[in-house]
């Protein structure tokens, strides 16, 4: 309204200091805070409280059980399905690749008349790596290491085939150059190509290890949460009998059975599925591992027992000022490790099936180096086709040993496979239906809460 004239206009009094002005609210939070507060002076609404806090309680724990079951089951079926057939499968890579070198040189001993069971089996073995090797690229991570290194082998698997089938028509035609392509089609393989298929076998060993580090914790988040959950339960059973006298809250001793109920399946089943995975890898992943060490040993013996035939001294080492025939000196090597890896698997068998094999191939390697040891003397000795006989021979050659060796190895693995399917199976079995499970029983003990806080406050009404 406009001032009357000869009335000055006065301006609005401003508000008092420190009093609110129109504009200031109080938070949400803040009047929550306050309600909340006004609630707990009251009986009922310390029961709708704590009906809250327990029903929180339970379904937390029901929660971060079927997360962390759920996980490590999936790790255990990771172990089983996925990261240990990728290690055998990348020791398989790397045994057939060492063994095409060996039945390579065999049939070079033969010369023009290399047997059919000799290419065939090195046309296996080929055939064996190049399958590994594309089920590897399949499973291998874009841009990791491993798919490097798969790449690698693929690039070098042909240039190796290339050089062996040059050293076959050369050794066929009676020209000593076949020797010298098939020496260094063997560099080739034990220098660049074996050390690759070893890495690949390291890095999936160390998935292994890692899906097996996934799987074997214990859930100590949920099994804490667990304890909470039925201690609250507790306490407000007390809580219930003190004000009542009633000795009984039907809802909330259900929800404590439901609660009780899903924290002993996750401990038992836990401990159960870690016992077994625990057992798969000290009697199946340390014995295979060792089992497969031993056969690459053999592979490599017997490859540089008929290299030694082929170069015929013209490959030699010099250590702590002797010299020494290259091939000879590698292959005792490989028998010392060969033998090593026999003991250490012989250690480590638990059961007869496991143990028969392993005793058999160290008496197969104590002949194969008796064999061999009088075949060197034939060929020191300038008797080259008496030293051949004792090598590549029909009847009584250190090639029977070796394949016996071979064999044995082979059987032995497939027991121990067999030990580790079985005890990792268990394992993951272990733990089947326990995230759904825990799932469905904290969603029960959270209703049983609230059910028996909810008769409680009825009394109120």
């Amino acid at each position: 309204m406009p001032a009357a004239p000869g009335i000055p206009a006065q301006s609005p009094r401003p508000a008092p200091t420190g009093s609110p002005g129109p504009s200031a609210r109080r938070t949400a939070f803040a009047e929550g805070v306050d309600r909340l507060r006004d609630a707990a002076t009251t009986e009922p609404g310390r029961l709708r409280i704590i009906g809250a806090v327990l029903a929180l309680l339970v379904v937390a724990f029901g929660a971060v059980t079927a997360w962390q079951a759920s996980e490590r089951a999936a790790a255990a079926d990771d172990v089983l399905h996925r990261s240990q057939p990728l290690s055998s499968g990348a020791a398989d890579i790397y045994r057939s690749l060492a063994d095409a070198n060996t039945a390579a040189s065999s049939g070079f001993l033969a010369g023009g008349q290399e047997t059919a069971a000799s290419r065939d089996r090195y046309e296996k073995d080929i055939r064996t790596a190049a399958a590994g090797l594309v089920t590897a690229a399949a499973n291998a991570e874009p841009g990791s290491a491993s798919e490097a290194t798969i790449a690698r082998l693929n690039k070098l698997l042909p240039e190796y085939k290339g050089l062996i089938e040059r050293a076959r028509t050369y050794n066929r035609q009676g020209y000593p150059v076949g020797g010298a392509y098939l020496r260094y089609a063997n560099e080739k393989m034990q220098k660049e190509m074996l050390p690759a298929a070893e890495d690949l076998y390291t890095k999936e060993n160390q998935r292994l290890d890692a899906d097996y580090g996934d799987a074997s914790p214990y859930p100590w988040v949920a099994i804490a949460l667990g304890v909470l959950a039925l201690a609250a339960l507790g306490w407000a059973q007390h809580r219930s009998y003190r004000r009542t006298n009633r000795v009984l809250n039907h809802g909330l001793v259900a929800a404590s059975a439901a609660t009780t109920v899903a924290l002993l399946w996750l401990v038992v089943g836990h401990a159960v599925a870690r016992s077994e995975l625990n057992g798969s890898y000290d009697h199946g992943i340390r014995s295979l591992t060792v089992l497969h060490d031993a056969r690459i040993a053999s592979l490599k013996a017997r490859g540089n027992e008929n290299l030694s035939l082929v170069a015929r001294g013209a490959e030699t080492i010099t250590v702590d000022g002797r010299t020494y025939d290259a091939y000879y000196y590698d292959f005792d090597k490989d028998m010392a490790g060969l033998g090593q890896g026999l003991t250490r698997a012989a250690k480590l068998a638990d059961d007869q099936g496991g143990s028969a094999p392993v005793k058999a191939a160290e008496g197969n390697m104590a002949v194969w180096k008796q064999r061999h040891t009088a075949a060197r003397t034939e060929d020191e000795n300038g008797n080259y086709q008496q030293a051949l006989d004792e090598v590549i021979g029909a009847k009584g050659a250190t090639g029977e040993c070796f394949d016996s060796v071979d064999a044995n190895l082979a059987r032995a693995i497939d027991h121990e496979q067999t030990e580790f399917q079985q005890a990792a199976g268990d394992g993951r079995d272990a733990m089947t239906g326990l995230p759904l499970g825990a799932a469905v029983l904290a969603v029960l003990g959270a209703a049983g809460a609230v059910f028996g806080i909810g008769r409680r406050l009825s009394e109120y009404r």
